[in-house]
């Protein structure tokens, strides 16, 4: 089966690994830092926190800007279910913003109206979530001039999107936010296994997160409320949790975030063999926003409704049946049991529901053959040439 994603694991990957293996740290020691360190650098942002995985980060992340019982958050309804749940571990009110039907992500008009509405009821969100779904960046800036007016905080979830750009700056410099979330699940731009980081320009924001992936503990003495018995000393000042980042998965991530570029790089390469040869086919390609640069964790094509006399069912079991590990990236959120008990209902927000039901995610790694690539090609191909049959 051709994997819609995989992992790259190198010797020098393998290499890094087995240095801290034979180390005194395998947790909490100089690995961490290290990998915080290198993805800011390819941020250009002051400050990054580990964490053991991106739903965790944004666990972090919502706790560390105040989110908690009495707060709203929005988020889109297209993303993995953790956007959402990471506000409602909190006890937050949880709501959503339809897409843009062109590139999938939050639709700046659809927010604006949503505001404009919130604001008469008085019932405006304190945060607003982002989802640079596939890798492609949303539209930030204009969220972000938004959130000046109606005062929310924001965080990107850019789990797909490390290694892009937005405006010619990287994903995750926060110019536009407060925060932004990344995961490094095996599937994902660069891995570190499980694992994630959130990136912020702000210095009280990083001691928050990091009390909070390490049980709201700090050592700092100039922190704590008593006098230190001695060394030793720690207090707890916050209640946190073991959201703790192994030294092991830091060593991979500092290794891999070094082929960042030439992942991403290819990423685009394929996604531009999949434009040009599926062009013409009646498939439904991805849109590019002229000022962004996608880091192409995932290529999502529609499959409108009869194309080649199938429908997207018949369409994705066909690919499936041909060796081909296509996937659906995402299930709308509103539409999930859990939330639908919390009065969410279809057709509450239509275009998330109409990208549903059409979304193909094709197969995009670095390590995609030729030969897969053109056996995914070809076979699309012949089941869309059914439609002059």
């Amino acid at each position: 089966m051709i994997s819609y994603g995989r992992q790259d694991i190198t010797q020098a990957d393998r290499d890094a690994v087995i240095e801290v293996l034979k180390s005194d740290f395998l947790t909490q020691g100089p690995a961490i830092p290290k990998f915080e360190q290198a993805v800011a650098s390819a941020c250009n942002v002051k400050c990054a926190v580990a964490y053991c995985n991106a739903t965790a980060a944004l666990h972090g992340a919502y706790s560390a800007l105040g989110i908690g019982s009495d707060s709203l958050v929005w988020t889109s309804p297209i993303t993995f279910a953790a956007t959402a749940n990471a506000a409602r571990f909190l006890g937050a009110e949880v709501d959503f913003v339809d897409i843009n039907p062109q590139t999938y992500n939050m639709c700046i008009a659809e927010l604006s109206k949503k505001l404009e509405r919130a604001q008469k009821q008085n019932k405006l969100p304190d945060l607003v979530v982002p989802v640079h779904l596939t890798g492609q960046s949303c539209d930030m800036e204009p969220i972000w001039q938004l959130s000046k007016k109606y005062g929310f905080s924001i965080v990107e979830d850019a789990s797909h999107a490390i290694g892009g750009r937005y405006k010619d700056e990287p994903v995750g410099s926060c110019r536009f936010s407060d925060i932004t979330v990344f995961s490094f699940h095996p599937v994902k731009i660069i891995t570190t296994g499980e694992g994630g980081i959130a990136t912020t320009q702000d210095r009280k924001l990083e001691i928050k997160l990091a009390d909070f992936r390490s049980h709201g503990i700090t050592r700092d003495p100039d922190r704590m409320q008593g006098e230190p018995d001695g060394s030793w000393y720690y207090e707890m000042l916050n209640l946190g949790y073991n959201y703790r980042m192994t030294d092991m998965q830091a060593a991979l991530g500092a290794s891999q975030i070094r082929r960042l570029d030439g992942y991403v790089k290819k990423r685009n390469e394929i996604a531009e063999i999949y434009d040009k040869e599926l062009a013409g086919t009646g498939i439904i390609l991805p849109h590019r926003e002229s000022w962004q640069y996608s880091a192409f964790h995932l290529y999502v094509i529609g499959w409108p409704d009869g194309l080649g006399k199938l429908g997207r069912r018949q369409a994705f079991e066909s690919l499936r049946e041909a060796g081909i590990g296509v996937n659906v990236h995402y299930a709308p959120v509103h539409t999930q049991p859990y939330y639908r008990a919390l009065g969410f209902n279809d057709g509450d927000f239509s275009a998330a529901e109409a990208y549903y039901d059409k979304a193909i995610t094709l197969p995009l790694h670095p390590n995609l053959s030729n030969a897969d690539l053109q056996k995914v090609i070809t076979t699309l191909k012949l089941l869309t040439s059914n439609s002059s049959g």
